[in-house]
């Protein structure tokens, strides 16, 4: 038995996720059956997160058991072939130990949410980023984030569905910066609870337009209340950018 960490990008816009559901295609189950057709073998994915239906990624860390002998190279190349027209995308593949885990080995996860701040619709980057037509102040965002960063119970900013045993987390980074007609906040923390990133994005766009004062982020993330909660950002413009495990580097397959 040999394990495979694979590193997958992909479009989320036509999936419900990234773990299999019961009522509609997720990534995992793509993955998943391009393996079966590859080697005969039923196997199960792994993924360093969890992503929304609609959430994209750039390099999500996932891994694979395969009894059956494969080069890192040909397994790659096989799977994008059997993955094809579904927009996802295999762009390495390595063998691990079996000790490694593509979500418990995990030390560090990045995300980045895209805000397209201009007045007319979007056309390529329509499914792609937030279109938000009034002006934000991605300054007075970024000053009000750094109430977020640090460690903090986040149940204001947290899923109602939310499975995780704590709402106690550390976030390592949130910046929000304007790059053109764009708004790009980065998160950075070891985990993130379910929505967590989505309603911190939804909060500091309220921030940038004017709708609340920067100080409110900080007395929401204190009252430790959904209901404090101003506003959580549509799925589409978030993008998990990269996983990060210690004493492992990423081989180009």
């Amino acid at each position: 038995m040999t394990r495979f960490a694979l590193t997958l990008e992909f479009d989320g816009t036509p999936f419900f996720g990234l773990q299999r559901q019961s009522h509609g295609p997720s990534v995992q189950q793509a993955i998943e059956e391009a393996v079966e057709q590859i080697t005969g073998e039923r196997v199960v994915m792994h993924a360093a997160g969890r992503t929304d239906a609609g959430v994209h990624a750039l390099a999500m860390r996932s891994h694979v058991d395969i009894e059956r002998p494969f080069d890192p190279f040909r397994l790659m190349a096989a799977l994008n072939a059997r993955l094809r027209p579904a927009p996802i995308a295999v762009t390495h593949c390595q063998v691990v130990p079996d000790a490694w885990h593509a979500r418990f080995s995990c030390t560090g996860r990045r995300y980045l949410y895209r805000i397209v701040n201009r007045r007319a619709p979007l056309t390529l980057l329509r499914d792609k980023a937030w279109h938000v037509p009034q002006p934000l102040d991605a300054e007075a965002m970024h000053r009000a984030a750094q109430a977020l960063v640090g460690r903090h119970d986040f149940t204001t900013f947290r899923s109602v569905h939310c499975q995780a045993a704590d709402p106690v987390k550390s976030l390592d980074l949130l910046d929000v910066e304007r790059v053109g007609e764009e708004i790009h906040i980065h998160a950075a923390a070891r985990s993130f609870l379910h929505h967590q990133v989505r309603s911190m994005v939804g909060c500091l766009k309220l921030v940038g337009a004017g709708t609340w004062p920067e100080s409110r982020i900080a007395e929401a993330l204190a009252a430790r209340d959904r209901q404090a909660l101003g506003l959580n950002a549509p799925p589409h413009g978030l993008y998990f950018v990269a996983a990060t495990y210690p004493e492992l580097q990423e081989e180009q397959a």
